[in-house]
């Protein structure tokens, strides 16, 4: 198997199938990838609904779907790594979705050490207005690089999506399910130790994020709370990187660092 698709889903609504949709449209052949989809922390009638799809949509495509009581997308994200058999691994949000494009042309891009980057547009819920941002500004200032140095494109890494990771650079590490924000951040960091490049693909690869109300990146959070996030996600950052200093990035660290106190402050 070439590549694991992973989507961790909570509560799913018809956005779902949007992200299901662009799997099933892929022109990367299906027999060389697979579709991990991990319904957590709740129960009926999601669970039927996605069995049902997936019956009348998804039969010629590897399909693994997981359901657990385990609430938390890191935990989600956990479970499906421990049953992926891809020698990558594509992170796709359940209420984002792709161009069909999108898996064929990541991959061409991979190796061991290289990571390859999408085109990233955004979108608000119940429009088709696709718009760049600042994901996006970044992919347009180092798309000419070509192959380059993965800090060149660091604000592609404040999560997993947009990207074909080896499965291989992950190993055994996982989210931290004790963080229920600025975990995918965690993450990235803790695997940057075993790649160095990245690489862009053309524009028609593209992710596209999709901006909801009452998602868990927009809903505001007390700033309290907020705080002792960012303090906690700073030790965890400082311990990773005084585990392999040699091997991390300081630079990388440094930004880190940074972005949290930006949050703690904005």
């Amino acid at each position: 198997m070439k590549i694991s698709v992973i989507i961790p889903t909570y509560k799913p609504q018809l956005y779902l199938r949007d992200c299901l949709n662009s799997i099933i449209s892929q022109t990367f052949p299906k027999k060389d990838y697979e579709v991990i989809i991990v319904l957590n922390g709740c129960d009926e009638p999601y669970k039927s609904k996605i069995t049902h799809f997936i019956s009348e949509n998804m039969s010629d495509i590897n399909v693994n779907f997981i359901h657990t009581t385990l609430k938390g997308v890191s935990n989600a994200r956990n479970i499906a790594l421990e049953n992926c058999r891809g020698e990558y691994i594509a992170f796709i949000d359940d209420d984002d979705y792709v161009s069909s494009q999108y898996l064929e042309l990541l991959y061409l891009k991979a190796s061991e050490n290289t990571i390859p980057l999408c085109y990233p547009l955004s979108f608000k819920d119940g429009t088709k207005n696709y718009t760049p941002y600042m994901i996006t500004r970044d992919y347009d200032k180092n798309v000419k690089c070509g192959k380059c140095n993965f800090k060149k494109a660091r604000k592609f890494f404040s999560g997993p999506v947009y990207k074909l990771i080896p499965r291989q650079v992950i190993g055994g590490r996982r989210f931290d399910s004790r963080f229920s924000n600025g975990e995918d951040s965690l993450f990235m960091f803790l695997i940057s130790d075993k790649f160095q490049y990245v690489d862009f693909t053309s524009k028609e690869a593209v992710y596209y994020r999709r901006i909801r109300e009452n998602s868990a990146v927009t809903i505001k959070r007390p700033r309290f709370s907020i705080c002792i996030n960012e303090l906690k996600r700073m030790i965890i950052y400082t311990k990773i990187f005084f585990s392999n200093p040699f091997k991390y990035s300081f630079n990388f660290y440094i930004t880190r660092m940074l972005g949290a106190m930006r949050t703690m402050i904005s």
